[in-house]
């Protein structure tokens, strides 16, 4: 097959039509979707040959091609396949796109006249996870709206647009994590504050009037906590309090001399004193 293409090079450096076009562009294909490649509007009838060259990210190279002979080779084995449309235009069908089919795709299309090289970086749209809180940040509230982990990255805008600021984050997997961080002036209540979230996927209004009732439920918390902790503090210091004197008790209790050996013992001494007197 590679003779045969050589041949068709000859033929259309020789031809007096002969015309080379090159175009470079990015795809980007849904997970799971059916995914088609095209590089040129030709017709097949008018085709030579196409010579499919494909890196994918996973390092792994290889080829599928077809002229019009009929003769074709397939080194990537994993579905995908050269078809025609209804018009009789040829494409590259990858059935059901995932990340393992994320890549660089090279056409070489010889057609009768001309030849098009094509080079396509494809990719995988992910849709983002959507997070929004509102938190304090030196006594300013601060209304957060977040876009994480999505191909391509993700647009954020808010009904109230000053003091807003957007920024890029470092995502996962070569991912894309958008964060915009916007000021309420004190006093401003945030109900029905919202922030528009626009991806490929999909357009969303995130409304934050729910995490309002979660901030202020923070100080219930705290205050919860305090009390707890000042009853548990004031249970200790009354076990301690109370230790202490029992061991003062104690202590006294051992130092005092028994009442009844003393009025046991002072008979006793003086009747040895008046026997020594009689013996005096």
């Amino acid at each position: 097959m590679r003779e045969t293409m050589w041949i068709y090079v000859v033929i259309l450096f020789l031809s007096e039509t002969q015309s080379v076009e090159s175009e470079r562009r990015n795809e980007l294909f849904s997970n799971g979707s059916d995914a088609n490649l095209t590089c040129t509007d030709k017709m097949w009838n008018e085709t030579f040959y196409v010579i499919w060259k494909i890196k994918l990210i996973n390092k792994t190279r290889c080829e599928i091609n077809f002229d019009s002979h009929g003769r074709n080779s397939d080194t990537c084995n994993d579905g995908k396949s050269l078809r025609n449309t209804s018009n009789s235009q040829p494409y590259l069908h990858i059935p059901k796109f995932s990340e393992d089919d994320v890549g660089i795709y090279t056409c070489e299309f010889a057609y009768r006249g001309g030849a098009t090289n094509c080079e396509i970086h494809v990719n995988i749209t992910v849709t983002p996870e959507i997070k929004a809180w509102i938190e304090y940040k030196n006594n300013t509230m601060v209304a957060v709206c977040r876009a994480e982990n999505g191909n391509p990255a993700a647009n954020i805008s808010w009904n109230h647009a000053r003091n807003s600021s957007v920024q890029q984050l470092p995502g996962i997997n070569g991912l894309f994590t958008v964060e915009s961080r916007l000021e309420l002036p004190e006093g401003i209540d945030p109900e029905n504050l919202s922030c528009t979230i626009s991806h490929q996927n999909l357009n969303k209004i995130v409304f934050l009037e729910y995490q309002k009732v979660k901030v202020y439920s923070l100080w219930l918390y705290a205050l919860i906590a305090g009390i707890i902790i000042a009853f548990l503090a004031g249970l200790l210091f009354f076990l301690v309090m109370k230790l202490r004197q029992h061991q003062q008790s104690d202590t006294s209790s051992s130092k005092s001399p028994p009442i009844e050996d003393v009025e046991e013992v002072e008979p006793y001494a003086s009747y040895v004193q008046r026997v020594n007197s009689i013996y005096n």
